[in-house]
Order: C-alpha cells, then structure tokens, then sequence
C-alpha cells in the first residue's frame, strides 16, 4: 500500500496534538476538519505525512506502519465543499466583487473576480507528491483572453484558442514574478495557476484585475506564502494620477505603471512614458503602494473568514550542519574563485569547487548516493516486517483512514545529506560569500564599485545589405540589432481581447540563443523570457521614433544577444537605438538603458544597514541580489522600467536612491554611444524600398481602387511598385524598389485624381478624335477636353485637319470648365506670337515610345492639405517628351510646392533629379 515508502523520510518533525492521539503501544490517527492536506490526500501522499512522527528528537521510539481494512463510504455520499462567499473589495475609485466557493470547488483555490462587466476567473492547484528539490519554486502560470469574454471569435484560421500569444504571455509574466518571491524557500509541491478572462467590456482592462486575482487565489489556498500580494495599474491623466484607469483614460495618459506588491513593500513595477521625470514615477509607485494597501487588508480579513490551511508542514529545508560542513571546505577556496572577473573562467572555478564538495562530503559519509534521502535522519528498518509480531486489527474496529501503527526498537543511523541538498547548500553559500565580498571589500567580482559601469564598445553599418544595423557591447554583453523597413504590409498583425485586429508599425523581437553563455540548449520558439525582453527594450525606444506622416515606414528590430552576462534586454535599448539612427529614422534623440541591483541587508556583512545599490549588474549578481531593476531614458526622463523583487520587498526611499544612480548610469552610457566607430549613417540605405505619401481627394480613393480592386491592381502590375495604400482620408502610399516604377505610378494617380483648375497647362497630350468643330485632347487618362477649331492656331482654319491629326500630341491649356464640368482647351494660347508671313509651326508627331503623363503643379498649391480643397487646387500635368521649344511652362520648384512627399533611398543623382529637376519616366 505505500505508493513510495522512501517519502516518509521527506519531512522535518512538526507536533499536531489535535490531529492524533497516542494510547498505550497503539496510536490512533484520527482526520480533524482543519488537518493540512497531506492527511487528507491519497495513497503516498496520506503516508507520507507520517514522517511528522518519526522524528528522534520528539519521540524515543519508533514505529512501523500497517494499513488497516475499512468499510467502504456510502455511495451515495454527497461531497462537502465550503459556503460560498462574496465580498466588496476596494480597487482604486471603485469596488471590485470577489467571489469564491461558486466555481473551482475541487481547485485549492478558486476565485472569481467581476470589475465593471470584466470578470477574470483564476484557479491555484498543487501536485499531491513534492517534486525534487531544487533552487527554483516550481511555480507555473498560465493566462488566457477567451474571445468569447468580448462576443467575438479569432480573426485567424483556427478559431479555437491554443498557443500563448505574446500580449497572454506578458500578463503571466506579470502574475508570476511578485507572487515568487513570497512563496516559502523548501516547499517543492509543484503550483499552478490558471487565469481566464471570462468576460470584457472594453473598458476595464483585465490585466491588472489578474494579478490581483491570483494573488486572493493563491492566499484563500493551502499553497504557504509569506505575504498577501495584490496589483494595480496607475495612469497620468493632465497633473493627476489615475489608479485603475479605463481604456480611455488611458488613451490620454503620459504613464502606464503596473505595480504588484504587499500592505508595507514593493515587489514589482513594470510600465511606460513619454520621458517621465524620476520624482514623477516615485510619486505614482506612492499612489500605487496606497492602492494596493487597502486592497490587502480587505484580502486578509477575506482569508481569515474561509482561508484555508496552510501546508507549513510540507516545506522541508536542508539541514543547519550541511552550511557549517560547506563553508569549512569551501570556504577560503570560495573567496579566490569569486574574485576572477571573466564569467566563463569563474563559473568552471565554481563547478570543480561544486564536484570537490561533494567528494569530500561523500568520503566523509555525508552524501548518501540515495536521491530519495532528504532529511538528516534516516530509518532504515522502519519497513522491516516482523510477521510474528504484527497486531491484528479486525475490520470495523477503527474509522475509515485510521492507521494502526505498533512501536518497534530504535537503531541509530549515520547523518546522512542528499546531494541536491549539497547543491543548494553551495549555491546559497556562493552568493553569500559574494555579498559579502561586495560589501565588505566595496568591489564587484569584476574590479568595479558599487556605481561603476563596464567598458562599452559599439559600432554601426557593419551588416552591408541590412538597413541598419549596430554591434553593443558592454563588458561580456554584447547585441546585435538589425533593422529592416517596409511598408504596411510589414506591419505585425495583433489580434486579441483588447486590440481588436490592431496592427503596429514598430516592433522589437529579442532572441537569446544559449551559445551566448556558452552552453548547449533548445532553439525553437521565443520563451516568455525573450517575450518580456522584447517588449520591454520595444517599449524603451517607442516614444523616440517619429510619426506615421513624417516616417511612413513599419520598422523592425532584431535584437540578437551574442553575448550575455547580464543585462543583455538594456543592451538591446542601446543597440536598437543606434541600428535605427544608422538605418536613417529620423529619431527625436537617443536613449539608453541600464540594470540596477541591490544588496539589501548589509549589517549581515559589516555594513551600516543601509541597501547598497549596484549599477550595471552582472549575472552572478542578479542571481545573488535582492533586485533587478532595468530603468531606459535619456537625461532628461525615462522612457521603460521594470523591477523585480528577489526578497519580501523594498521601500520608496530605497527607490529613490536606485532611480538616481541609474541616472548617473544613463548619462555615462550615452556619452559612450556617441564614441560609437564608425558611427550610424543616418540616412537611407540604398537597399530601404521607396515609399511615396500622396494626399487626394477623399472621393477620389475609390477611383483608384477600382472595382474589386481590379484598377490597383493594374497600376501595380503596369508600374511594377510593390504596393499602393489607400486610407479613407485621402491619403495614397506608394511603395516601390525604384525610383522609375514610383515616378511612373505617381504620374498615373496623379492623373486620374486631379480636379483640373482654369490655367493649367498640360503637356504632350494625344488628339483622340476630330469633330468639324474642334478636336478632342486627352489631358489625363480618361479625361479629354474640346480644343474649338479656332483655339487650335493663330490663323483661320477651315478644317482642323489642316494642322492636327489623330493621334498628334499637343501643348494645351484650360481656359474654361462649364457648369456640366467639361473642359475648353487652348492650343493657340501657348504658340508664340508670329508674322502674318510666318509659316504655320509643325504639330509634333507621335513616336513609337511615348512617356507617361506625368503631374505638375502649379505655384498656387503649396501644402498637401490643398489637395483636400479643389476650389483650391492648381495642378500641372505633363508628360515628358521632346521638350517644345516655344518655351513651355515648367514648374522648377514641383517636389516642394507638391501635394506629394516622396521618402526613400535613392542614389544622390536619383535625388537630385526628382527633387530639383524633371525626372524622366520611360
């Protein structure tokens, strides 16, 4: 009957007189209402929590165990859960509805929480058998955006949600790391935590509403944990900040601050600005602390009422004397391997020094081989039968779930350690010692102090082919960020509960290969870890770039980490920064980022008390610190933050010192970019694609389109440009790879939205038909217009056909348009003034390759918001062909007088023809 009898030696001795009672040699286990799960559960897990009673220092003996035979629970034995409860909780300006004991019943934990008509519904379990031992909570959380929640379904193929999208993968992030730090060192039962948003008004974002609801989930369950946590979102709205914003509030927000934490610290702090001061963002973490207080003493006062127990009897620690064992062998040794400053040689030192410990350990006797070893006693005839000696107990005899249990002799065992624990043992020693060194010896593994910044080395345009690229180093972090630039075409797709099939222009994806820290691993789809970098270091740079209407491009950003030892998602923010200056994008200036960390109790090694901040950290002293808090800005403000939170919190004044010296660090850091060899280009790489903004009428959009889009279509196919937008204001974006195909599809839409104004000239027109009196002139693709027979020449005609044919090209000008809105051209206007004797000037004949309409506008339209205005509009259209040498209009100033601006990257003679001159079409 037992499942794993070595489990009974997994947990450390805890007295539960109301659980039990002992008479005579029989102990009789009788289950109480508020008996920690380990009793109420089955098979293994029901044994092994009788290892609270076999420990020697509580009782001179020791007993072996037999099942006892039981009737049977009735089956029609109805299943017993808690009342349910409902309570008002208050959430910023408002109260949020907790519910619990209405759904999840069999979970650990369940609650279900309604903001407004957002309903998130979270659940905690946790496994029956505690996993291995290990450094890392086994703590797993998973958050999902049913579309259901807001009455809609995918737009993509597959209409069943299933993978994680990035924006789910970011609020698990966000759930996950305050609740971490207040999980109990030694508990080993694996978690889970599953967050559904079950309902979304579009005004109450549930992303905040979900940290809060796990962390009431995770205190009203039997998961131990040191301190209730709760979450709130705060926003900037003009002077005055907003706890909990709506979606519109926000919408006029300069800050997007998430804050988690408990009733007196901070755990966590994510959010973005627009160049945010530093006393700006300590004043909201203040109102965010406010928030979250209130929130945890209702929480609290909920948990007292229908909490349940806690499992402290399952958090099992290594034992006291193996710290003393690896400090002696390690110890001295310890503080040589600490002070190599490069990362590799350093973590090889540690793992020989790992291997010697538990060789020597083992050599000692110590170390027992046995992974299933996890207290420092063993009883190893605890399983020994003895036949002639057992006790039999009749059926009936006790209650179901009793246990008979009959004392046997104690033998004494050898002190015996697993060797997960000598690991754990190690690691925590390791970062003792390099506490201590830090604080004690006031420098880092590395030679630096405590705000000292490691050597940076950056260098840009050292990929030819990509747009823009730059190579950041700092120390043994390096990144390698790569821009490309497209049209909206590139633009990465967002469809999910609250960007409903929203797209962004600006994207930022973050990859850590594991040969960056020189080890062997998966490479496969981005992790949450890359997810989260990514975002942040995209969110760092967002407010930089310029507007859709002065940069028309989508940009992206790799950023690749070829190096890492620390620090590598600030080092995608510096490397990004100057890979889009080198790319040509105009940015409003340059940011840089930085990793902050802490040592918070220094009286332990010497100190005065007071937290010791450490600017750029490493590797190593994230792992052994108490903080990792990434700040991204300029001089002047912040742009991207994100803390985390290693210990049970830390205090606005211990922020305020941080926030200050990661300013210090910014400004060393972006005196260091501006060194950058050779430095960014900025402007357009020859291989950018052109794309071309051209303001039309609204009612013209259409006409371009075509039916079905059958009209787009053909230009794109006729001119060879990549793509052509059109947007329900008017506005045409022309994509193309050259700057002939962009010229010629510029001329052809230019044509068929032009509104022709009274003085305009158009060039090298065709006749299209003759009438007695007059000829018809093809001004613009489908637009013709009558040239009266006496508009043709300055003499008399009798017949047009004595100076024009069908098919000749023309100079011609608009002298009037009627109320039926049909045009009268002149050719006789443009014919320079001649002798009565002169003879009669020769019509230009058609030639076998005739050039493309091309636009012209006159001096009178001087903004492309003219364009909007026809009563407004002097346009010029011209198609290039021999040049007339009656001297035509030309209009040398077009590019910057134009309803059009063109951005691209062109050669400089390319340039210079379409900005200065007539670029030539054919």
């Amino acid at each position: 009957m037992l499942a794993n009898p070595s489990s009974l030696h997994t947990m450390p001795y805890s007295p539960h007189s109301s659980h039990f009672s002992l008479s005579n040699n029989r102990c009789k286990l009788s289950l109480s209402p508020n008996c920690p799960r380990l009793f109420n559960s089955t098979n293994s897990s029901k044994f092994r929590s009788l290892s609270l009673l076999l420990s020697r220092r509580k009782c001179t003996r020791t007993f072996a165990v037999k099942t006892l035979s039981t009737e049977p629970e009735p089956a029609d034995a109805a299943p017993t859960f808690s009342e349910p409860v409902s309570v008002k909780i208050p959430f910023g300006d408002r109260d949020i509805l907790v519910e619990t004991g209405y759904m999840g019943r069999q979970a650990s934990g369940a609650v279900t929480v309604t903001d407004g008509e957002t309903i998130v519904y979270t659940s905690v379990c946790l496994a029956d058998v505690p996993s291995e031992p290990s450094d890392f909570f086994p703590l797993y959380v998973n958050y999902q955006e049913r579309f259901s929640a807001a009455g809609r379904t995918s737009g993509g193929f597959f209409k069943r949600e299933g993978r994680t999208k990035d924006h789910e993968v970011l609020v698990c992030r966000l759930i996950d790391r305050p609740l971490r730090p207040t999980m109990l060192k030694g508990f080993y039962h694996e978690t889970q935590i599953l967050s559904w948003v079950l309902s979304y008004d579009g005004l109450h974002s549930p992303d905040a509403l979900a940290i809060t609801t796990a962390g009431i989930a995770v205190a009203l369950s039997e998961v131990p944990h040191s301190k209730t946590i709760a979450g709130v979102r705060v926003g900037l709205v003009g002077d005055k900040f907003v706890v909990n914003p709506t979606t519109k509030e926000m919408e006029d927000s300069e800050l997007d601050l998430l804050f988690a934490g408990s009733d007196n610290a901070i755990l966590m702090i994510e959010g973005y600005c627009n160049f945010l001061s530093e006393e700006k963002l300590l004043q909201a973490v203040q109102v965010g602390q406010d928030a979250v207080l209130a929130i945890c003493h209702a929480v609290e006062a909920l948990v007292k009422k229908c909490g349940k127990p806690k499992m402290l009897d399952s958090v099992k620690l290594p034992p006291p004397e193996l710290y003393k064992h690896v400090e002696e062998i390690a110890g001295e040794e310890l503080v040589q391997v600490l002070q190599i400053r490069n990362k590799i040689p350093r973590r090889k030192a540690l793992s020989l020094l790992e291997e010697k410990v538990q060789t020597i350990l083992t050599e000692k006797g110590y170390v027992s081989k046995d992974e299933t070893l996890g207290t420092p006693e063993t009883i190893p005839d605890l399983f020994e039968d003895e036949d002639e000696d057992d006790e039999v107990v009749v059926d009936g005899e006790v209650d179901e779930g009793d246990v008979h249990i009959r004392p046997i002799p104690w033998k004494p065992t050898p002190l015996l350690f697993s060797e997960v624990d000598v690991k754990i043992v190690f690691k925590e020693v390791t970062s003792k010692f390099l506490r201590r060194r830090i604080v004690e010896g006031g420098k880092r593994s590395d030679g630096r102090y405590a705000d000292g910044i490691r050597p940076i080395n950056s260098r840009c345009g050292l990929l030819p082919r990509a747009h823009g690229s730059a190579l950041f180093t700092r120390g043994e972090t390096q990144s390698l960020a790569v821009v490309t630039l497209g049209d909206k075409q590139m633009a990465q797709r967002i469809d999910n509960l609250v960007d409903d099939d929203d797209v962004k222009r600006f994207y930022l994806q973050y990859s850590f290969p594991p040969s960056c820290v020189g080890e062997v691993g998966r490479i496969g789809a981005p992790s949450r870890r890359e997810i989260g970098h990514g975002t942040l270091a995209e969110r760092a740079l967002e407010p930089i770039l310029p507007s859709d209407d002065d940069f028309p491009y989508t940009v992206r950003v790799e950023s690749t980490i070829t190096e890492s030892n620390g620090s590598s998602s600030m080092a995608s923010v510096c490397g990004g920064c100057l890979a889009l200056q080198d790319a040509g994008v105009p940015l409003k200036c340059s940011i840089a980022g930085i990793a902050m960390g802490m040592v918070l109790d220094t009286e332990e090694f010497g100190g005065d008390g007071t937290p010791l901040i450490l600017s750029d950290i490493t590797g190593s002293e994230d792992a052994s610190g108490d903080m990792d808090f990434k700040v991204a800005g300029n001089e002047d403000g912040i742009t991207a933050f994100q803390m985390d939170i290693k210990v049970g919190g830390i205090t606005l004044p211990v922020m305020r010192n941080a926030l200050q010296q990661a300013k210090d660090g910014r400004r060393h850091i972006l005196a260091e970019m501006l060194k950058c060899s050779p430095p960014p280009s900025n402007r357009l790489s020859t291989y950018a694609p052109l794309i071309h903004i051209m303001k039309v009428h609204p009612e013209k959009i259409n006409l371009i389109i075509g039916s079905g889009g059958k009209k787009v279509k053909g230009i794109i196919e006729e001119t060879g440009v990549e793509a052509i937008d059109t947007e329900d204001d008017g506005t045409v974006k022309i994509t193309a790879r050259d700057l002939s195909s962009l010229e010629k599809c510029k001329a052809i839409i230019s044509n068929m939205t032009m509104v022709p104004t009274v003085g305009d000239i158009y060039r090298n027109c065709e006749i299209k038909s003759i009438a007695p009196y007059g000829v018809f002139v093809e001004i613009a693709p489908g637009r013709e217009g009558l040239c009266h027979i006496s508009e043709l020449s300055s003499n008399w005609l009798a017949k047009a056909e004595e100076v024009v044919k069908v098919g000749d090209r023309v100079d011609v000008k608009l002298i009037e348009v009627n109320d039926k809105g049909q045009l009268r051209l002149s050719r006789k206007a443009l014919l320079p003034e001649i002798d009565d004797g002169a003879a009669e000037e020769k019509i230009e004949q058609p030639k076998d390759k005739v050039g493309t309409p091309k636009f012209e506008s006159s001096p009178r339209s001087n903004s492309l918001e003219s364009t909007l205005l026809p009563q407004k509009k002097v346009k010029v259209f011209k198609r290039v062909a021999s040049p007339a040498k009656e001297g035509p209009y030309i209009n040398k100033e077009r590019t910057k007088k134009s309803s059009s601006k063109a951005v691209g990257s062109i050669s400089s003679k390319d340039r210079s023809s379409l900005v200065d001159g007539e670029a030539k079409i054919g």
